[in-house]
Order: structure tokens, then sequence, then C-alpha cells
């Protein structure tokens, strides 16, 4: 999960919360126990949850409403039931495999993320070029200079719009696809 880490780590704070706060409890005041209960309890879920416990008795708990209601449409009954047999997404090979992986993608993403940076400290999103036009392609076809911000883009982009859709008059499919592919090229979304 994206969230491990830091739930592992507000687990372990947890953990020492609960064991200073029973300290606490038993040697100054007996209701501190409650506070003590209450992060021991939050201590508790997250180690559940890390462990990969919850996920598994979910999916077990799918699994029996799925085989019920397989019964249940042999029988006649409402349902379809699974089309194909069905495994859970994540076993615990597969998890542990992909939590060793991870690390190298966090070191890329941060890479990453350091070349987005430009000189005045703002992160831009780098753009992955696919079949569509090139940034300066997509500049020239909205009419926009290449410093435009987001808010000039888009109204490049919903003019632009109006004028090609291929439900007006003067308006062509292939323009209008065109004006699209430029607008994606240089959105953030």
């Amino acid at each position: 999960m994206q969230y491990d880490g830091l739930t592992k780590g507000i687990a372990a704070v947890f953990g020492v919360l609960t064991v200073v706060l029973t300290a606490v409890g038993v040697l100054v005041n007996p209701a501190v126990l409650f506070l003590a209960l209450m992060f021991g309890a939050s201590t508790y879920f997250m180690y559940y949850h890390l462990s990969g416990k919850m996920a598994a008795r979910l999916y077990e708990r799918v699994e029996r409403q799925a085989a019920q209601n397989t019964g249940n449409a042999r029988r006649g009954g409402f349902g379809a039931g699974p089309r194909e047999e069905w495994e859970p997404p994540r076993d615990g090979r597969r998890a542990r495999r992909s939590r060793a992986t991870q690390g190298g993608q966090r070191r890329r993403q941060g890479r990453q993320r350091q070349r987005r940076q430009t000189a005045g400290g703002r992160q831009r999103r780098q753009r992955v070029q696919s079949s569509g036009p090139s940034p300066a392609e997509a500049y020239q076809r909205l009419g926009v200079d290449p410093d435009a911000d987001q808010g000039t883009i888009k109204r490049a982009y919903r003019e632009k719009v109006k004028e090609v859709h291929p439900d007006t008059d003067s308006g062509s499919e292939a323009e209008f696809k065109q004006v699209q592919a430029a607008y994606e090229t240089l959105t953030d979304d």
C-alpha cells in the first residue's frame, strides 16, 4: 500500500503512548487508563491492517458470499454469482514482493520529482508524450503563448472547440480531435 510506512510510524507512536499512559494510569490516576485503552485499540487495529489479516478476512468473506450466491443461482435463487474463478488481488507472496520493490519505486519517483522542479520552485507535471502533438504544436493549435497559465489554456480550448465542433456549420471532427489532443497535451489533469 502507498501509506504503509506512515501507518507503521503512527502505530509505533500509538504503541508508545499506550505504554506511557498505562504506566501513568497505574501510578498516578486510574482515569488515564481509558486513554491508554483507546490508544491500545488503535494500535491493534493498525497492526491488524498492516499484517494483512484484515484484507485476508475481507477476501474470505467475499469468497463465502460468492459461493453462497452461486449456490442460490443453481437452486434458482437470485444473483448470478461469479462468472469465473476469482482470486484475491494479493496473496502473501505478492504483497511481500511488492513491498520489496516499493523502495526502488519511491527513489525513482523522488528523482523524477526533483527533475520536474522549475526555477521558480513550483513543480510542473512531466508530460508523457504519446501519439498526440508536441507541446509547441499544441500551443500553436490553441493559439496561446508557451508561457500561458492553465486558465488561459482552458479558455482558449473552449473558444476553439466552439469553432471546430462537428455540430457547428464550419466544424470538423478531425479538427475537433486535434484541438482535444492539444488541450490534453497542455493540461495537468
